[in-house]
């Protein structure tokens, strides 16, 4: 029998426990063979990786092994914990392989609590047909309550949960103090695949190599990266002239092109001399090299920390070495010119191209200003990397530390060294990295265009105790077409005061690179705070512009002392849906210098396919002040070729007056052009990304409209309510206005006619109008006879009958009415028509023009479900919809019901033109 592998380790008893060994050499006498095992490692919970057993290949040059990641849950009952020492094993799929008994030295098994172990194994066993959990039974108090036990493969992505919910404990239950637990098919998980490596690292011999910092690496093969990789050891890493040696575990990249390897420079004593490194994939014994000899040190060489050195070796060709070869790139770096815009941060950037990315870079020197990042500066700095080909996108942000550190970028252009400056890449921003200006964010991707996509994050507390956490969430998102950075989540879009309350919805947008589709999420926070951990139930992301949403469930504590205590984890979606699908407009809005305003601005736009809902234009910068230009980036429904937009604000605030000079509005879509068809190079030209359509604020397209509005002759049938009107015709809408200035000082009072003037885009033949009070007064209910609109571009009279009340209290309890236009003859009829000419034939007559809906509104039956608040409704359609609602007034369609209570089902008609 050929010996293949040894398993060797201690009881880790005695004072002096830990052990080092070099290798194994067994002597096989009888077949005169003899086997070398080399080891060369630590066994010791103290050192290196803390383990006191391990697998050792025969003839090996390094000790290679598959890791399991083990995660064993100890119950949440009185006395779930033990003292005793766990044993535990794996068995593969039909039982015939198995682990041995393997002891998992270094947990505590406490009650509630998850205690984590990586088993490395020379074998194979995921996905495991099930696994035997127990203790020696010794000590005080050792009985053993296990809930449950989760074992991840990353070589297979399988992550398997083995139930137990049961004593291990002579004098409970059925008396077993071990146990075989079987898996729980329906919560198995498929994650990411990972592959065992083996990494050398050597510091140099000179004087003073060796670092006390913090290093990380990060792996670029032809068909990936890796992801960002703490290296961690119990021992005294990264000393003068020493060898230090981790498994890591990286996806499937491919072969590899380069690495990047930095260290965090806060330590004092973080300069570190790094001379060179390897790695070797354990399975395939596939293996590279890198050689540095500089220092990584702000205070030697050319003060970088951060190296990227390409790979060589036999499986590297001299094509592939000529393509990762190093080049320099002058970064220019544009701070804009308006008040505050610099910044005394520290700045770093990253720059990203179609052969992998620069990393994270200090800009450190500039070259040409001693002062960086003051009001107008072009900061230019040098950035050698490996060749990134294509650039296609850059990451810059900064530190936010420092008084004033609010930072307001212009753009940020690209070259390589000695070429022209023509050549530059641009990349504008034209927005603050600032955690009190804009959206908050002081970090922002930037592409060469408005191609950046907006990504909206819905993340729901849990409802449990002590869920709510006072610290900074940040997400980080992988796709299909590559990752973001870390973001922190730092201005919501539902503007609450505190945010992660238990039971709470908090929803943020960031807007980033295409990504494609999202296959994981890293969520967590910063476990800063006084209630630093959080119960985090789920995740819902939406893009618009793809038209699709995730969801991911998680229902776990992010918390140092709860569960395994994480305060980070990646989840996976568990659901994809299908959801409305918008493109993105880009709004620029310029203003003259006696023309600010500090009102609520909203926006609407027309187009041949339709119009977007009434969007207000906001961010927290001080917008739509004299002189400035603001650029918007907004979501809405793709309308097709846009011919007006609506632009109005709300009267709030302090000098709410604005003299508008012009709006730009860009639809953002892609076109797609057929390369075959090269002679048709100028017609393409035309069809641009980015389709621009100048709107100039001035009233040569507009027409007057002269409504004439009749209130009734019943008893009370006047108001004191603020009116509001829209009228539609076939070329769009004027828009929700409120009737102010009428002929008469007191405005719709009984068997009055009131004269008003609107002025808007020619709206064409007249179809309806939709007529509403906002019932903000004691005297709100009013009995309205007809509105008459005189259209003095045409000289035409159309007559909308009503003859209803518009009151909650009155009819069918509604504030609004749609009202269609009738033949001049209805309106002219004899009294000897009565008949012909009542309330009950016009009504059927508007009902021959409308539908009508009937909605239903269920009541959850929770405690305290009912609301005593007016609620509204608003129907979207294809064609139309039901009407927006401003200024927290109330919709037109209103649900009214005496028994709006708990397990309530409210029931109305809404009939619609």
């Amino acid at each position: 029998m050929l010996l293949r592998k040894i398993t060797i380790g201690h009881n880790n008893k005695g004072s002096s426990a830990g052990w080092a060994c070099d290798k194994v050499v067994v002597d096989d006498m009888g077949n005169k063979e003899l086997y070398e095992f080399p080891v060369n490692a630590w066994f010791d919970i103290s050192e290196g990786d803390g383990k006191i057993q391990r697998d050792v290949l025969a003839g090996a040059t390094q000790p290679m092994a598959i890791v399991y990641n083990v995660q064993v849950m100890t119950g949440d009952i009185r006395g779930a914990g033990t003292n005793s020492k766990i044993h535990f094993a794996m068995h593969g799929r039909k039982g015939i392989k198995n682990s041995g008994k393997l002891f998992l030295e270094g947990g505590t098994f406490e009650r509630a609590q998850i205690d984590i172990f990586n088993v490395e194994l020379l074998e194979l066993l995921s996905p495991l047909s099930r696994v035997t959990i127990g203790h020696d039974n010794a000590g005080i108090s050792c009985g053993w309550y296990c809930e449950k036990v989760t074992v991840y493969c990353p070589f297979t992505g399988l992550e398997q949960v083995f139930p137990c919910g049961r004593w291990l404990d002579e004098d409970e239950g059925d008396g077993l103090v071990e146990r075989e637990l079987y898996e729980m098919v329906s919560l198995r998980q498929k994650k990411q695949k990972k592959f065992p490596w083996s990494l050398w690292i050597w510091t140099s011999e000179i004087k003073g190599a060796g670092t006390d910092a913090q290093v990380f690496l990060q792996v670029y093969g032809e068909t990936g990266k890796s992801d960002e990789m703490k290296l961690e050891s119990k021992s005294d890493s990264f000393e003068q002239g020493q060898c230090d040696k981790f498994i890591i575990e990286m996806p499937d990249i491919g072969k590899i092109r380069k690495l990047r390897i930095w260290h965090e420079k806060r330590h004092p004593f973080s300069g570190w001399h790094l001379g060179r490194v390897t790695l070797m994939k354990t399975l395939t014994r596939e293996k590279y090299s890198f050689v540095c000899n500089r220092w990584l040190d702000i205070n030697e060489d050319d003060n970088e920390i951060v190296r990227e050195l390409p790979a060589t070796g036999k499986l590297v060709p001299e094509i592939m070495i000529y393509l990762i070869f190093h080049i320099s790139y002058r970064v220019t770096i544009c701070t804009g010119n308006i008040s505050g815009s610099g910044t005394d941060a520290s700045v770093y950037l990253n720059i990203i191209g179609d052969l992998g990315d620069t990393g994270e870079r200090l800009m450190f020197m500039s070259k040409n200003n001693a002062n960086k990042f003051e009001k107008g500066n072009h900061d230019e700095f040098l950035v050698e990397a490996a060749n990134l080909g294509q650039i296609r996108r850059v990451r810059i942000g900064h530190d936010g530390r420092g008084g004033g550190c609010g930072w307001f970028l212009d753009k940020v252009m690209i070259r390589e060294e000695g070429q022209p400056e023509a050549s530059s890449i641009e990349f504008p921003c034209y927005r603050w990295l600032d955690r009190n200006e804009d959206d908050g964010q002081i970090v922002r991707e930037l592409v060469p265009t408005d191609d950046a996509v907006g990504y909206h994050i819905a993340i729901k507390t849990g409802s449990i105790n002590g869920a709510s956490s006072d610290s900074k969430v940040f997400v980080k998102l992988y796709g299909e077409k590559g990752d973001t950075n870390k973001m922190l989540l730092v201005v919501s879009d539902n503007d609450l005061v505190n945010y992660f309350e238990t039971g709470q919805t908090d929803i943020f947008t960031i807007e980033t690179f295409d990504i494609g589709n999202i296959n994981r999420l890293l969520i967590g926070h910063t476990n800063e705070g006084l209630r630093a951990g959080w119960f985090l139930d789920s995740v819902q992301i939406w893009v618009p512009v793809h038209g699709v949403q995730y969801m991911f469930p998680s229902h776990r504590w992010l918390c140092k002392d709860e569960a395994d205590g994480k305060v980070e984890v990646e989840i996976y979606p568990s659901e994809t849906l299908e959801i409305e699908k918008c493109i993105h407009y880009a709004i620029s809005i310029y203003y003259v210098w006696t023309g600010g305003t500090n009102a609520n601005v909203f926006l609407q736009i027309y187009g041949e396919e339709g119009k977007t809902e009434l969007i207000q234009l906001k961010s927290r910068s001080n917008n739509f002040e004299r002189g400035t230009t603001e650029i918007f980036k907004i979501e809405a429904l793709d309308v097709g070729r846009v011919y007006k937009i609506r632009i109005g604000h709300d009267g709030s605030g302090i000098g709410a007056g604005w003299f508008l000079e012009k709006v730009d509005v860009k639809r953002l879509v892609m076109a797609m052009v057929k390369p075959e068809k090269k002679e048709e190079d100028k017609k393409d030209k035309k069809k641009k990304k980015k389709k621009k359509k100048t709107f100039v604020c001035s009233r040569v397209l507009e027409n007057s409209y002269e409504v004439h509005v009749y209130t009734g002759d019943m008893l009370g049938a006047g108001t004191d309510a603020g009116v509001y009107i829209n009228i539609y015709g076939e070329m769009g809408d004027t828009g929700e206005r409120k009737l102010r200035k009428s002929n008469h000082l007191n405005k719709f009072e009984r068997r009055q006619e009131d004269v008003f003037t609107i002025t808007g885009m020619d709206l064409g033949l007249l179809k309806k109008l939709r007529i509403r009070h906002d019932n903000k007064q004691a005297n709100a209910a009013w009995y309205l006879d007809r509105v008459e609109i005189f259209d003095t571009k045409d000289e035409t009279m159309y007559f909308f009958p009503c003859q209803r009340w518009l009151a909650v209290d009155e009819d069918d309890g509604q504030l609004g009415r749609e009202l269609v236009p009738v033949d001049e003859a209805f309106m002219k009829r004899d009294e000897d028509d009565e008949e012909e000419s009542s309330p009950a034939q016009l009504g059927l007559e508007q009902k021959a023009m409308s539908t009508t809906f009937t909605m239903t509104v269920k009541t959850g039956e929770k405690k305290s479900a009912g609301t005593d608040a007016n609620v509204y409704a608003i129907l979207y359609g294809t064609k139309d919809d039901t009407g927006n609602y401003e200024n927290n007034s109330d919709c037109t369609i209103n649900i009214n019901s005496p028994a709006a209570t708990e397990k309530c089902v409210c029931v109305c008609q809404v009939s619609l033109i």
